[in-house]
């Protein structure tokens, strides 16, 4: 395997995108594919999805290996979101291109118009790359308010949103972070960010930065409020009681009016950087990931002998619970070096007693539940499988505190040693939500992160909530979880792609939570690497 020489993140905006939406604008994503060979291509990464846009300028980059002894061929798709399926292929296609890493890298600014197909053009559409290195791992933190804002909305204040961009070599101008918006408020406090320095002004701290305030409207049309230009140096001089303040100018009322002062004061309240280390420099520096599964075996799944049962093993010898055990553990397996990995039942009456367990060893052995290798869990399932008996209720609280316990312990040494992975794999009907929030919250303090995947047909609805994607996850009592530890997937989703989309959906949180937690602990790698991996 050839050393990558760096690591580049790629720039990307549209302009005059097909309209696939009848009402409203098309909802455009990109997404970026690499050749694999054979004919087939492996995507790396995608952008957000912007709303109502034929012009859409993606916030977040796309990060690449880049290898200079290697042709890497590219192809980027835009394609019109309408659902929430991670498959692309039911949305409909914008347009796309094929090109090299090296002709994105070696120009400042790469154009080309889209093609729905070799040859047939996709209306006006185009496409702009550009290229920058990762090299510098600081990052810039920010909290920013506004004061007196303009009202731009008839009925109501105006809903704004801040943008910043940097200024390119060639002078143009490059959105580097784009916030949340703020719904009906002249004097609006977003929330804090972090943006890599090299994002931010390629890390020199006198390039121009340029802050734009807009009212955000649901059709796209958003209205500019005012802007501001001004460098990170002066940003810098922000402090805890000493916030940095800016007037916010709308350039046209500026030369109509000549009574005109502002449209608003935008207050810098606080900036710094920080070196920020990777997931990498955790796992290079020693850091072991510690992998438990959770199965649940609750009647709710049908009997395993029938084949509408979920449990159900087909004659080619998998169901969705030996695939998710399979596509999550095969990734995961890498990180550990003893490939020794425990692995649970719960919901199911346990031979001899036929008790009801929660917390039961797959390999029936309970002073040792470690199963070798993720073969060695796959072997345990299906030996287990008959000899169980399906029943209930569907509590995962137990299994989430045995992790716990293991990461409480491990948490005591005071260094980034150990990283606890939970997989729980459910068909979704919940008994014990209360006390599971709670086990969430508790465990949010620890080095841990769950995965629950829902296989079938069922309402998720109370895993959705538990993933807290919508606002911060609180116990019955009202206590908020530290840090966001649970991705929730359905497994119905990724049906129809290629088996590497699972364990890329439901992984593709950890290593942020893994980075977050020992920044908030404070904890640097064990073996702080004496040069940056790339």
């Amino acid at each position: 395997m050839a050393a990558c020489v760096s690591r580049v993140e790629l720039s990307v905006s549209c302009r005059s995108l097909l309209d696939r939406d009848l009402r409203s604008r098309s909802d455009p994503l990109c997404v970026l594919l690499q050749d694999a060979g054979g004919g087939r291509w492996a995507e790396l990464d995608r952008t957000e999805r912007i709303k109502n846009c034929q012009d859409p300028e993606f916030c977040k980059k796309l990060v690449v290996d880049y290898y200079f002894e290697k042709v890497q061929k590219l192809k980027f798709g835009v394609y019109d979101i309408d659902n929430k399926t991670f498959d692309l292929n039911d949305d409909d296609y914008l347009g796309g291109i094929e090109c090299t890493l090296g002709q994105v890298v070696s120009s400042s600014v790469f154009t080309r118009p889209l093609e729905l197909t070799q040859g047939k053009p996709a209306g006006k559409g185009t496409i702009t790359i550009s290229a920058e290195e990762i090299k510098d791992t600081r990052v810039v933190y920010l909290e920013i308010e506004a004061k007196n804002l303009d009202k731009k909305d008839f009925l109501g204040k105006s809903d704004p949103f801040l943008e910043f961009y940097k200024q390119g070599d060639a002078g143009m101008w490059q959105l580097v972070y784009r916030s949340e918006v703020i719904k009906n408020n002249l004097n609006p406090c977003w929330r804090k960010f972090s943006v890599p320095l090299q994002t931010f002004c390629g890390g020199d701290f006198n390039k121009p930065v340029k802050v734009q305030c807009s009212d955000h409207d649901s059709d796209g049309s958003h209205d500019l409020i005012g802007a501001v230009q001004t460098t990170l140096a002066q940003l810098q001089t922000a402090g805890p009681g000493a916030p940095v303040e800016f007037e916010c100018i709308h350039p046209e009322k500026k030369q109509k009016k000549k009574s005109y002062k502002n449209s608003g004061i935008i207050r810098v309240k606080f900036c710094k950087i920080e070196t920020e280390y990777s997931f990498l420099d955790f796992v290079m520096g020693g850091c072991q990931i510690n992998f438990t599964v959770g199965v649940d075996f609750t009647a709710s799944n049908g009997d395993p002998k029938s084949p509408d049962s979920l449990h159900h093993i087909s004659p080619d010898g998998i169901n969705e619970y030996l695939i998710a055990i399979w596509s999550v553990g095969s990734v995961v397996q890498d990180y550990d070096t003893d490939k020794l990995f425990p692995a649970f039942g719960f919901g199911a009456q346990v031979p001899p007693s036929w008790q009801v367990s929660h917390e039961f060893a797959l390999n029936f052995n309970p002073s040792n539940p470690y199963c070798p290798g993720i073969q060695g869990v796959v072997d345990a399932y299906r030996h287990i499988l008959p000899q169980v008996r399906l029943y209930g209720p569907t509590n995962f609280s137990p299994i989430i505190n045995h992790v716990a316990r293991f990461a409480a312990h491990s948490m005591q040494q005071g260094t980034a040693a150990h990283y606890y992975i939970l997989l729980i794999i459910t068909d979704g009907e919940i008994t014990d939500l209360d006390q599971t929030r709670q086990a969430i919250v508790d465990a949010s303090k620890l080095p841990m992160s769950i995965i629950i995947v829902g296989v079938g047909e069922a309402d998720f609805k109370a895993m959705e909530f538990l993933d807290g994607d919508n606002g911060v996850l609180k116990s019955v009592t009202g206590e908020p979880a530290a840090r966001d530890i649970v991705q929730f997937v359905p497994f119905r989703q990724f049906k129809n792609a290629p088996r590497e989309a699972l364990s890329q959906a439901v992984l593709a949180e950890v290593p942020k939570q893994l980075v977050s937690y020992y920044k908030w602990k404070g904890w640097p790698p064990l073996k702080p690497l004496e040069i940056k991996a790339m």
